[in-house]
């Protein structure tokens, strides 16, 4: 199950909802509970993303929302790297192992306690090339 919860939120948004002030949309409550319904029967859960209704490089969004729908940090971390690459059987991504390809961030924070962390990057490593260093 891959809700991409994002992107029906950035519509909305780019048609006017102001969440947090207007009343929410059905479309919202029932992706609440769908994805709470899904959760709770022990579903897996990828993180799936919809670049192109929101800017590239803001997938954050999707994992927020996650834990705003309920799921833990840990298990969102999880739906993002491993469970997402065993999910599309892939064999060659999704964990830091000999063998295995791997791109590596660090953050400011503790994703595990919040996962907004995620959004304070401050080192990234894509093929063992380093594209972005601490200052």
């Amino acid at each position: 199950f891959c809700p991409t919860l994002a992107a029906g939120e950035a519509i909305l948004k780019y048609n006017g909802w102001v969440k947090g002030i207007d009343p929410e949309p059905e479309r919202i409550t029932q992706k609440k509970e769908s994805f709470r319904k899904a959760l709770d029967s022990g579903v897996k859960i990828c993180m799936g993303g919809d670049v192109g209704v929101y800017p590239h490089g803001d997938n954050v969004r999707e994992m927020e929302l996650m834990k705003e729908y309920g799921m833990k940090p840990i298990d969102i971390l999880i739906s993002t790297t491993s469970l997402n690459a065993e999910l599309f059987n892939e064999k060659q991504i999704g964990a830091l192992a000999v063998g295995k390809y791997a791109d590596i961030i660090a953050v400011e924070g503790d994703a595990i306690i919040n996962i907004s962390s995620l959004r304070n990057i401050k080192f990234v490593m894509k093929g063992g090339n380093i594209y972005l260093r601490p200052d």
